[in-house]
């Protein structure tokens, strides 16, 4: 069950001032399920409407009522776009078991799958990486423009000596050559 906490958060399922018991009884309204999962309620009504997630019932008054295992399907789905899934790889996968008789079928088709995922983000982490070593390279390059007083600026910073240096990042050249 979804209760409101009056001070601070504890270990387990606290978030936003909301302790949350494990169980498929515990219930969370869509803004709930929105603070929980550090969305918005657009986006939770985008889950919902895609068929990713389902509230379990409906309160009196009409509101969607959603359980813990809910949130983990949204908070799940969202951390997969992050990574760079689309919604269709996010969809096969929630579906994927449910499609094969055999445990051993399933087994292997979500192995293969999410191991070409890892693969795919191992990359993305590689090219990252480069990138912010060439974006703080570039820092430190331009950090010497702070105290740069020509008048000029910025029609001569290609004769300046501090973009006359071997081995410039690509972004300095880019950005500001």
């Amino acid at each position: 069950m979804a209760t409101r906490q009056s001070s601070g958060a504890s270990k387990g399922g606290e978030a936003g001032g909301l302790r949350l018991v494990d169980t498929e009884e515990a219930t969370l309204t869509t803004g709930d399920m929105a603070r929980l999962a550090d969305s918005t309620l657009r986006t939770v009504r985008f889950y919902e409407q895609e068929g990713l997630i389902a509230p379990k019932r409906r309160s009196g008054g009409g509101r969607r009522m959603f359980t813990t295992t809910e949130l983990q399907k949204l908070q799940l789905a969202l951390d997969l776009r992050e990574a760079g899934l689309s919604l269709q790889d996010i969809k096969e996968l929630f579906e994927l078991k449910s499609r094969y008789a055999s445990p051993s079928e399933a087994a292997e088709e979500i192995t293969a799958i999410l191991g070409r995922q890892i693969t795919a983000m191992q990359e993305k982490i590689a090219k990252l990486r480069k990138l912010r070593e060439e974006l703080a390279s570039m820092v430190s390059v331009i950090s010497e423009c702070q105290s740069c007083d020509d008048g000029s600026f910025p029609r001569h910073c290609g004769d300046c000596d501090v973009l006359d240096q071997p081995e410039l990042p690509r972004a300095v050249h880019v950005l500001w050559s």
